[in-house]
């Protein structure tokens, strides 16, 4: 009997859903039972029954007659993938698999479907919808099991049946086959209980019937066999559609399954209704779940490139049947390509949210890099050199594109991308980027955890990943596990695992369970200015409002292009708290220097970067060494640089990112400037590089501010000078004045968005957001001459 609050919460449950969402989940949960019973009395499935007659025949990406062609073109092509998928078959003969982040799992004569083989732990055998599979000590991590139950191990022994006509591959391919379907009667068992997961093992059996076509060991009722057994799989997809249960990836990947089953099974009574179904599914969450910027709404880059995969493999394949295709289907696909090309630049993206470890084509391609894979297709079907730039040849995109789609690669222009600074403001990803001397990224997440609950968000707001010349140097750790017997789900994804300010020891908001979060962050972006020689981002967020005495993390982010970073953290608010921040270095960087205001990393390929911290900045400051997850289910050591202190707000911390190009001897200091009467309107800092001093200025208001010999109204300033004293550099943010030394050296007529000033004399060296803000007569720059004479900077 329910009490006066569990009433209370089952009629606000309710209250709180749609008619149609109410009688969906009726309608399932009476199916379940229905399904049950059915199976107690031996009943026939229904979902694989056949048409009479030969139905017509549906194209797949590829045809069997293209199969030898196929075959020799990888061989020549990617010898080395070739080899990857027969060493990998030889290991799966053996019954010894890969399984996400877990290697070499030995699986023993006769595989247990049903067992995560990592944890020891069998699920029961019962009606799927009975078994509590994220419950740890019922069933293990289901996600090991589940990933060997997509049978995309199947499609690596085909692929090496083909690589090597070995028959061997193809016999383990069928009798795994029929092992599993022996093992996985219908409704009982894990196996059914996500309907994403078996639309996933769709995939994977329709990829192993038109590469096993013709294979002359095959069973003879294996064509009807897997067709009967597609029906059934599409009519639990249809049934138990996550619709209002995961209405994400989990929706689109169960539409996508639909689609290809009712498009290349047109044996099956319900074929033409999947298919229509399947395909409306994947139109509507073309613009449901992409952003206008482009990002998948769950703001994971991993569940970005997992969503990408799947619209690009049901368009391909729905321009292979002549389906028409809507244009917002490939203004999506472009805007999905165009933000992860972006995020590309300077290597791999980083894995910013949960890192699901699962792919679409081939289940081991579940790395950082391998993030890239759908660039190629996608620079063969937009016909995009730039996405080419980035990516290279994936032995995915021959198999579904063919030799065309190869060629197609081949001939278009090969060149370096374009590094631009960008701001996607839908999903608040901030790039700013660099091309020389060094190829240098960096991307800020000022977004929000992600859509709804945020099951795949991390409490990461503000936190900053840093890559150089190719190799990541300031990352997120990954995400490693969604459940297990600790805390490791709470730990990877939340705020002490990222690099970004933690308050008190808490999270930016709190886990609710391990798929949601309560008490989300919101973040705003102050100001966001990308211009020729600098970019700056401000931001805040509320993630410690919830706190007794309130404190807001604004971080204040300045790149001199190609040169440094400088990061400044603020926590402001009252009262005394306890702030860490971190700085979490890729696997393999080392340090070698280790002092108060100086920690210097280097690389085995010579690479560094150093960190400068103000001079005197009392800040308790140590090297941890903590868990780096590269994939789902592994990990490995690395270094997080860590500071903290417990002090009165409001208190801040700068932060000055170095890459150290010719080692850390002369990398000079970074000192804070303090205002003459103490004032706290703005905060200054000063950097002595070895060849240019750099002075910055952060106000945030557009009020007069005045420090050492610097005086203005702007928000943000910077000011490069030459060792011997004369003004080199200028940006303005915000404002409508500059005095140095007591002489007024810019002036406009408002306050402007940006100014950008450098030496050169010409109008070349001069950005303005503002025309209209100037009077050639009164905008000028100071030389720093001896004469003290003044240069126009406007014409």
């Amino acid at each position: 009997m329910l009490n006066m609050s569990g009433s209370r919460n089952l009629i606000a449950g309710i209250a709180g859903r749609g008619w149609d969402e109410l009688w969906t989940r009726a309608w399932q949960e009476t199916g379940k039972r229905l399904d049950a019973t059915r199976y107690h009395f031996g009943s026939p499935h229904a979902g694989s029954n056949l048409i009479s007659g030969e139905p017509e025949r549906r194209r797949f990406f590829f045809e069997r007659k293209d199969l030898p062609m196929l075959i020799d073109l990888l061989k020549k092509r990617l010898p080395e993938h070739v080899n990857e998928c027969v060493e990998g078959a030889e290991r799966i003969c053996s019954h010894e698999f890969d399984l996400l982040g877990y290697e070499r799992l030995a699986l023993g004569a006769e595989i247990d479907w049903h067992r995560d083989f990592v944890h020891d732990k069998r699920a029961p055998l019962k009606p799927w919808y009975k078994i509590r599979y994220l419950d740890f000590q019922e069933v293990g991590d289901a996600k090991i099991i589940w990933e060997l139950n997509r049978h995309q191990h199947l499609t690596t022994l085909a692929r090496a049946f083909l690589f090597t006509g070995d028959q061997r591959f193809a016999d383990e391919t069928f009798r795994q086959w029929y092992d599993w379907r022996q093992q996985n009667p219908y409704p009982i068992g894990i196996n059914w209980a996500s309907s994403l997961e078996v639309a996933f093992r769709s995939l994977s059996w329709l990829w192993v019937r038109h590469l096993l076509e013709g294979c002359p060991s095959a069973p003879k009722s294996f064509r009807t066999d897997s067709i009967r057994a597609l029906g059934i799989n599409g009519r639990h997809i249809e049934r138990y559609l996550s619709t209002y249960f995961s209405p994400n990836t989990h929706l689109l990947g169960e539409g996508v399954a639909l689609f290809f089953i009712g498009t290349l099974c047109p044996q099956l009574l319900a074929a033409k209704r999947w298919q229509n179904l399947g395909w409306g599914i994947i139109c509507r969450e073309a613009t449901r779940q992409v952003q206008p910027d482009g990002m998948h709404f769950e703001q994971s880059t991993y569940y970005h490139v997992y969503a990408l995969d799947f619209f690009l493999h049901a368009r391909i394949l729905a321009v292979a049947n002549e389906i028409p295709t809507p244009s917002s289907i490939d203004q999506a696909l472009q805007k999905m390509l165009e933000l992860l090309c972006t995020l590309s630049l300077s290597g791999a993206p980083p894995r910013m949210g949960d890192d699901d470890g699962g792919r679409v084509f081939e289940s081991q391609r579940n790395r950082a890099h391998h993030l890239l894979d759908p660039l190629a297709t996608g620079a063969v079907v937009f016909d995009s050199a730039r996405f080419k730039a980035a990516a290279s040849l994936s032995e995915e995109t021959v198999w579904l594109l063919g030799r065309e789609g190869m060629e197609k690669f081949d001939q278009l222009p090969s060149g370096l991308p374009v590094y631009s600074s960008i701001g996607f403001e839908k999903s608040g990803i901030y790039v700013m980027a660099g091309s020389s001397p060094g190829r240098q990224r960096a991307i800020i997440d000022a977004g929000r955890l992600g859509t709804g609950r945020a099951g795949h968000g991390h409490a990461d707001a503000l936190s900053l990943c840093l890559s150089i010349d190719g190799r990541e140097w300031l990352g997120d750790p990954g995400t490693f596990a969604y459940v297990s017997d600790g805390t490791e789900r709470d730990h990877f994804r939340g705020t002490a695992a990222h690099n970004t300010l933690r308050v008190d020891g808490i999270d930016q908001a709190e886990p609710s369970g391990p798929f949601a979060w309560r008490a989300q962050p919101e973040v705003k972006v102050e100001s966001w200015v990308a211009a020729g020689s600098f970019d700056l981002l401000v931001a805040s967020h509320t993630g410690y409002n919830r706190l007794q005495h309130p404190v807001v993390h604004r971080r204040c982010v300045f790149y001199l292009k190609s040169r440094f970073w400088l990061v400044i953290d603020f926590a402001d608010g009252k009262g005394v708290h306890n702030l860490e921040v971190s700085w979490h270095l890729a696997p393999g960087a080392v340090a070698r220097t280790n002092t108060p205001n100086l920690v210097y990393f280097d690389a085995e390929d010579e690479s560094a970067l150093a960190l400068l911290m103000a001079e005197g900045h009392n800040w308790a400051q140590e090297i941890r060494n903590e868990w780096w997850s590269p994939c789902y289910g592994k990990r490995v050591p690395h270094s997080v640089l860590h500071f903290g202190i417990e002090a009165q707000l409001p208190q801040e911390f700068a932060t000055l990112l170095h890459p150290a190009l010719e080692g850390c001897k002369s990398l000079g200091c970074l000192t804070k400037i303090v205002s003459e009467d103490g004032s706290r309107n703005v905060h200054g800092y000063l950097y002595e590089g070895p060849n240019e001093s750099h002075y910055i200025f952060y106000s945030g208001h557009g009020s007069r501010w005045k420090s050492g010999q610097w005086a203005s109204d702007t928000s943000f300033l910077y000011c490069g000078v030459t060792p011997n004293g004369r003004l080199c550099h200028m940006a303005v943010c915000g404002g409508s004045f500059v005095e140095w030394k007591g002489r007024r050296v810019f002036t406009s007529r408002h306050p402007v968005e940006s100014f950008e000033w450098q030496r050169g004399g010409t109008a070349k060296g001069i950005f303005r957001s503002d025309e209209d803000a100037f009077n050639p007569n009164e905008a000028c720059v100071f030389t720093g001459d001896q004469s003290g004479d003044l240069e126009l900077g406007a014409s």
